[in-house]
């Protein structure tokens, strides 16, 4: 059967976008049209309009251009677990606006009874406040779960490589962490399509994956050898332990261990 193509102009009043949107994806390389007239005009077709409507769902929902592109690529798996991870951040945000907006209403009741309730304001700041607080990891783990990463950290790092990673710490805030699980799944699911096509660790894509590893590691260890080694003998002990005692998951397993360690001794000797 012979495929329907649209011009650009048709495609974009079906998909109720801008021509310039569609000329943007084409440039960032989200979506292509599909051929082109003799004349040079782009034509897509039903199926540019299915992953056009994949893209624009994807960007309501809050992922970045980079992020659209990883899940397009890695299909229904990677995408559910990037979905997943946005509704956690979503519904997280959700419960800390819940708490301000009661702070609000409950603070609009005082006032107007007394205009000069000063203490009720500072209530409600002092809720925001709270909602920003760092001890946001303590809603990831329980207890035990603290315990046992704390053991781990303490076999793992020198005590003076621990208070620096603390201090450092401070300022990293949960939004820093939802970002850089974001970024760790993206890398994640690019491993994945890579290894799928056997691709070689020591071959270009790999070794534009092993650059982006690299700096996500230099932006934990600050380049420090110490906390560089401390980081393989954190994952190094994790794995020793028996599943069901492990406070985290691995986030990879043995095949795709060996080849990350093969893209990145490649890529240092390149470097």
């Amino acid at each position: 059967m012979d495929r329907q193509f649209y011009h650009t102009g048709q495609f974009a009043r079906m998909a109720s976008v801008s021509i310039r949107t569609l000329r943007f994806y084409d440039k960032v390389g989200l979506l292509s049209p599909s051929g082109y007239t003799e004349a040079g005009y782009r034509l897509y077709t039903d199926a540019d309009f299915w992953r056009l409507q994949q893209i624009l769902a994807l960007k309501f929902l809050g992922f970045s251009l980079e992020e659209i592109k990883a899940c397009l690529r890695v299909g229904p798996s990677g995408l559910r677990e990037s979905l997943q991870i946005q509704h956690c951040m979503l519904m997280e945000r959700k419960q800390q606006l819940d708490k301000v907006l009661q702070a609000l209403e409950e603070t609009q009741r005082l006032l107007e009874v007394n205009t000069q309730d000063w203490s009720a304001i500072l209530h409600v700041i002092q809720v925001i406040q709270m909602q920003q607080d760092n001890e946001w990891r303590k809603k990831y783990l329980n207890d035990e779960q603290l315990q046992k990463m704390d053991e781990l950290s303490r076999a793992s790092y020198t005590e003076e490589q621990r208070q620096q990673i603390a201090e450092r710490g401070k300022n990293f805030t949960e939004a820093d962490q939802v970002e850089a699980s974001r970024r760790w799944s993206e890398l994640g699911a690019e491993l994945k399509r890579l290894m799928s096509i056997n691709a070689d660790p020591a071959g270009p894509e790999a070794q534009a994956l092993a650059a982006q590893w690299n700096a996500m590691i230099a932006s934990f260890t600050q380049g420090d050898p110490g906390i560089t080694q401390g980081l393989k003998n954190f994952y190094g002990n994790l794995g020793k332990m028996p599943e069901a005692e492990r406070p985290i998951a691995m986030p990879y397993s043995k095949e795709e261990w060996a080849f990350i360690n093969q893209m990145l001794a490649a890529y240092q000797q390149q470097h």
